[in-house]
């Protein structure tokens, strides 16, 4: 493991044990919890469909995939993400499969998939292009690409820096969706983009940045 990849491992185990304090990363909430269950359902096949989560986290969008009947495979850099996500399924007595690994180069060997769902993920990435176009040659004819991506905010003052310093990176404050779609188009069938700005059940409260849904099939 390269330094670089040892520092951004180190961050995301240390923000571990409170990611899920986060309203839209815990979804402790009813109505978030809800918010994020109903545009879930809208943006996926009908179950029961095998999903990549890429960057699953906590692992709280692989428990309402496999709530609503879906096979999920989830995949973090992070040993502790992982940890808690396999830990949040057993706990809700769903099956779902859990690796640490590269979400850009998801360890999954050739095995194909009929969705792949990514959120806030993007912006962490040295080479986020690439790891679209991975994710693209994951997917199975027909199959299903979910990007939830948005043009974040500055950091809040004292906030803990990200382990790779945002500016160095391409998309380091996020990608606006018409940047994201230009990557895309060119990979898939056809796609569409939902605004999710003003759904402020999906992010506890009102923001007022760009934050979007990125739908697309081959």
């Amino acid at each position: 493991m390269s330094d670089q990849s040892a520092a951004i491992t180190d961050y995301w185990n240390a923000a571990a044990p409170s990611f899920d304090d986060a309203a839209d990363h815990g979804l402790r909430s009813g109505p978030t919890h809800a918010a994020w269950t109903r545009r879930l359902a809208a943006w996926m096949p009908s179950p029961p469909v095998d999903v990549l989560d890429a960057g699953c986290g906590t692992g709280s969008l692989s428990v309402l995939l496999a709530r609503a009947g879906h096979r999920v495979t989830g995949v973090d850099l992070a040993p502790g993400m992982v940890e808690r996500a396999g830990g949040k399924l057993a706990e809700a007595g769903l099956p779902g499969r859990f690796l640490v690994g590269d979400a850009a180069v998801p360890p999954t060997g050739h095995e194909t998939f009929d969705v792949v769902l990514s959120r806030h993920l993007l912006w962490t990435l040295p080479d986020p292009e690439a790891a679209v176009r991975e994710w693209v040659s994951r997917l199975r004819p027909g199959g299903r690409l979910v990007l939830v991506e948005g043009r974040w905010r500055e950091s809040a003052p004292g906030e803990v820096p990200y382990a790779v310093a945002a500016d160095r990176l391409p998309w380091g404050r996020g990608v606006g969706a018409h940047e994201l779609a230009a990557v895309v188009r060119p990979l898939v069938a056809d796609l569409r983009i939902e605004p999710l700005s003003t759904d402020a059940d999906l992010w506890g409260g009102p923001v007022d940045d760009e934050r979007y849904a990125l739908i697309a099939r081959l």
